[in-house]
């Protein structure tokens, strides 16, 4: 009996340390069931776990071929709940195991089969089958209790170990997926992890920033080119807020970032570790410096119309004047004039309001874009006595299916850059051709052009291009907003080809009927 005990305490010691070196469940779980198996000098057993649905499936076997395991489906049926510590025992079990062994031709006849209790909660079930020898003792159900209470602690363990593997993998898979940058800092400020957002943001492979100081990698400057990680870094600060804003260059291009630190504290008060947060804000500068422009513009424009408006109607109206027929004819024109173009620059905000709100409409026809494009120069003859205009369209061009008074106000504002950037006259030249899918229109003339760099840009809301007419150029930078919007909505494209002095040439294109 004492060698007995002995080589049971053997046993238990190996499993411990088996659980203790590894959190391999399979296997810890096989040499749990070998170990009972031999101590109970049985010929066979197997472990059983209750599965998230309730069900249990053998996940550990000694002594079966494990073809035959799904033979003992019946032994894993009608295993009660663990509510009667005292009285739990699976009904009918040794009926089971004679037609399971008849079934199978093995010469198993006695089993023992004792519960996985973890938190009261029944996990599992370990078997111990013999073919020879007597009943299973109650110091054999002892014996195999310690087995199953080790069996419980591994499956415990290794389900917790799983369960923070698996936190774990979610938390590194949020990080490396997050649309912001995101990167830990250990309390020396090198940084321990590099998301995948940062990778594109910096231009740093994670595996060359992981290891490195924050302040290498970020190389954070202000506007005015200081180095603000090194000299304003809030993590070196005593107090305030732990929020930075900079630029971080990348390809020679300078990105406004947005960071937030979050320092992590152990129970003593120590830092642990630091989760900086870095949002790309270029698109919010960019919103706030064209808000400015905005501001600026609008104020501007809206205020020259309307002090002449005002200038004129209090010059015809002093009381003490007599003007004659042809200085109130002019007067009048100018007043005239100015309302048109407070008008039109309010139609323009307007419609620039409806593009951002998606709410521009159009009413399509089929039309002579030709048509339409002739009649806008016989307009804008009258209006530009230093320039000479051309018309140059193939009498066969086609149909094109569009709304007449957008695309009206495209050739509108085409014509009308035409003349304010070529303020020494010259031709403007509006024409077209077709093709088997689209039908072109340009507008072309011989002023001051526009630099390769400004080209893609001149399209953006509220940006006119800087040249040494801007400041004396009236506009508000919509008008070829405006104009690649609709022809966009139309299904077209806009774009210029242009060179510094030597004029511009708009064309647009559309689809043809």
């Amino acid at each position: 009996m004492v060698d007995y005990q002995l080589r049971q305490r053997e046993y238990l010691l190996e499993i411990s340390r088996a659980m203790t070196s590894s959190l391999d469940l399979p296997s810890v779980l096989r040499m749990i069931i070998q170990y009972a198996v031999e101590m109970l000098r049985g010929q066979a057993g197997f472990i059983a776990l209750r599965q998230e649905d309730g069900s249990f499936r053998v996940q550990a076997s000694y002594g079966l071929h494990s073809g035959a395991l799904p033979f003992f489906a019946p032994l894993l049926t009608d295993i009660p709940p663990w509510t009667d510590p005292i009285g739990w025992m699976i009904p009918d079990l040794e009926m089971r195991l004679s037609m399971v062994a008849a079934t199978l031709g093995l010469g198993l006849r006695q089993v023992v089969a004792l519960p996985m209790v973890m938190q009261g909660e029944l996990i599992g079930v370990i078997y111990v089958f013999r073919s020879r020898g007597g009943a299973f003792s109650a110091n054999d159900r002892q014996v195999l209790a310690s087995f199953a209470d080790q069996a419980a602690i591994a499956v415990h363990n290794a389900r917790l170990y799983q369960q923070v593997m698996e936190e774990k993998r979610l938390l590194s898979a949020i990080i490396e997926n997050s649309a912001d940058g995101i990167m830990i800092l250990d309390r020396h400020c090198r940084i321990r992890v590099f998301n995948r957002a940062l990778v594109k943001l910096t231009g740093w492979p994670a595996e060359e920033a992981i290891g490195q100081p924050c302040y290498r990698v970020l190389a954070l400057r202000d506007r005015q080119g200081e180095d603000i990680c090194r000299t304003r870094c809030p993590l070196m600060q005593p107090e305030g807020r732990l929020y930075v804003e900079g630029n971080v260059q990348r390809d020679g291009k300078a990105i406004a970032v947005g960071i937030s630190y979050s320092p992590l504290y152990d129970d003593e008060g120590r830092l642990v570790s630091i989760i900086a947060n870095v949002r790309d804000i270029t698109a919010f500068r960019e919103a706030e410096e064209m808000k400015s422009t905005f501001i600026s513009i609008i104020s501007h424009e809206l205020k020259s119309p309307v002090a002449l408006i005002k200038g004129y109607a209090d010059t015809l109206r002093r009381e003490d004047a007599h003007w004659d027929e042809k200085t109130l004819r002019e007067s009048l024109d100018v007043i005239v004039e100015e309302s048109d173009r407070l008008n039109q620059l309010i139609d323009n905000l307007l419609d620039a309001s409806r593009l951002q709100a998606g709410a521009l409409k159009l009413e399509f026809s089929y039309l002579r874009i030709d048509k339409l494009a002739e009649k806008e120069v016989e307009k804008f003859r009258t209006q530009s006595k230093e320039h000479l205009f051309a018309v140059d369209f193939p009498p066969d061009l086609p149909l094109v299916r569009g709304d007449s008074e957008r695309l009206r106000q495209v050739l509108d504002n085409l014509l009308s850059n035409a003349i304010k950037y070529s303020p020494q006259g010259g031709l403007i030249k509006v024409g077209g051709w077709a093709d088997e899918d689209w039908v072109y229109v340009y507008v072309s003339d011989e002023g001051i052009g526009i630099p390769k760099e400004e080209q893609e840009r001149i399209f953006e809301r509220f940006y006119r291009a800087e040249s040494a007419l801007t400041p004396r150029t009236r506009g508000a930078g919509l008008g070829l907003y405006l104009c690649k919007a609709v022809v966009e909505a139309h299904g077209g494209k806009i774009w210029v080809e242009s060179e510094p002095g030597k004029g511009a040439k708009f064309i647009f294109k559309l689809p043809r009927v």
